[in-house]
Parts: C-alpha cells; structure tokens; sequence
C-alpha cells in the first residue's frame, strides 16, 4: 500500500471517529454529567477553551487555533519527505488528532472532552479521541527516533 494511502486512512479514522464521538456526547451527555462505565473510567462532558489540560485559556481560540494550522503544516511538511515504519504511523496519529481538535475549535469555540480516567479520588483531565491520538502518536514519534538515534551514535 502507498505511504499516502496510509497516512490518509489512518488520520480520516482518527478524524471521523473523534467526530462523532464528540458529537454523540454533545446530544447525549449533559455538562459535566458523570456515566460510569468502568471502575476506573467515566464518561463526562467537558468543554475545554484551553491547550492539555485547560491551560493557557486566555490565549483565546484563535491562538489555538494558528498553533493548530502550524503544526499540522509542519506534520504535512515532514510526511512529505515520506518517513517510513514507526514514523510514519505516528505523524499519520498526530495529523488525525491536531484535525480533530482543529474542527472542533473552528466549529464551536473549544475542545470537547468526555474520557475521565481516575484511580480512586485522583482524575487525569478528562480527554477526547484527538487527545489520545495525539499523545500516542508523540510517543511513537519519540520511540521512533530515538531508536533511530541509539542506532547512528553506535558508529
């Protein structure tokens, strides 16, 4: 299969799934609602007008989302020198989860987040797919070169 056809497919996964996940919890999860599903997971609706972890949120929208149109052209830039293996998949991840971010904060004005993960009292923020993907993808991305990096010092 083409490298093109790969990067397509997986950010076009990523994107439609991020979608209508986010869309399915505006319709059916009120603010701040609370589903249990695991013992250790929640589903929540969360509104974040901010970076991770609602920082930086008043920067404004606009700030998110020229840094948004900026990474994603540099993630397009560096594709097109067609990275190969774990790279490859990773930049596929984090193009997927900076459109699906980037549609939201065009659409409404923020992020909507709905995954709580938690151990006892203690909750991570709450996060989307785009999220996942992003963070996934950085860490084979990071994975990725860094094996790439032990495997040049060693000469």
């Amino acid at each position: 299969m083409k490298k093109s056809t790969i990067i397509i497919i997986i950010a076009s996964i990523e994107v439609i799934l991020d979608y209508f996940t986010k869309m399915l919890i505006l319709q059916k999860v009120g603010p701040m609602e609370v589903i249990p599903v695991f013992p250790f997971m929640n589903i929540v609706h969360v509104e974040n007008r901010g970076a991770a972890f609602g920082m930086f949120t008043s920067l404004g929208n606009n700030v998110f989302i020229i840094i948004s149109l900026l990474a994603i052209l540099f993630i397009l830039i560096y594709l097109s020198k067609l990275p190969k293996g774990l790279e490859l998949y990773s930049l596929s991840m984090i193009l997927g989860g900076a459109v699906g971010n980037l549609i939201d904060r065009v659409k409404i004005g923020k992020v909507v987040d709905f995954i709580d993960v938690y151990a006892g009292g203690w909750h991570w923020p709450a996060f989307n797919v785009a999220d996942a993907a992003l963070t996934v993808g950085i860490v084979l991305f990071l994975m990725a070169n860094l094996k790439q990096t032990r495997h040049y010092s060693a000469y």
